[in-house]
């Protein structure tokens, strides 16, 4: 359904169960941003794939069976049909649905701050640096 024009332009991908198994490199989830998703929505993910998701700030929503049953088929019935998802309430919603799904609450955090690893780092700059300006003296130092 990928290449057909009319889902061309969505930012909302819905994958079937354990969705990235065998995808343990971030190039995975890279290239899903890379084609205009940010979010994919699952009956399950595998661990490292959604981990991975997480850290470069791609949003894996999982939702029942049933619920991304139903979402594929409105897909393929109506193309037009639109769904969004929003992140601070944890919802799935669409023209009289609204499915709620469960996401770790630091990774929350992080895409709704979009905060990567180097950004959670240099919040704590001034700690590091008064750190640094205390630590032992036969340390090598930090260039």
């Amino acid at each position: 359904m990928l290449n057909r024009p009319e889902h061309q332009g969505a930012s909302v991908l819905v994958a079937g169960a354990n969705f990235g198994c065998g995808s343990s490199r971030e190039h995975a989830p890279w290239a899903i941003r890379d084609a205009g998703f940010r979010a994919i929505v699952a009956p399950s993910f595998a661990d490292i794939f959604r981990a991975n998701c997480n850290k470069t700030g791609l949003l894996a929503a999982p939702l029942t069976e049933s619920q991304v049953r139903h979402l594929i088929d409105l897909a393929t019935e109506d193309p037009a049909a639109e769904v969004t998802i929003d992140l601070e309430a944890q919802q799935v919603r669409g023209d009289g649905f609204a499915y709620s799904f469960e996401i770790d609450a630091f990774a929350r955090e992080c895409l709704l701050g979009g905060l990567d690893e180097i950004a959670l780092v240099e919040r704590h700059q001034p700690a590091i640096a008064a750190y640094e300006a205390r630590r032992d003296s036969w340390l090598p130092a930090v260039k």
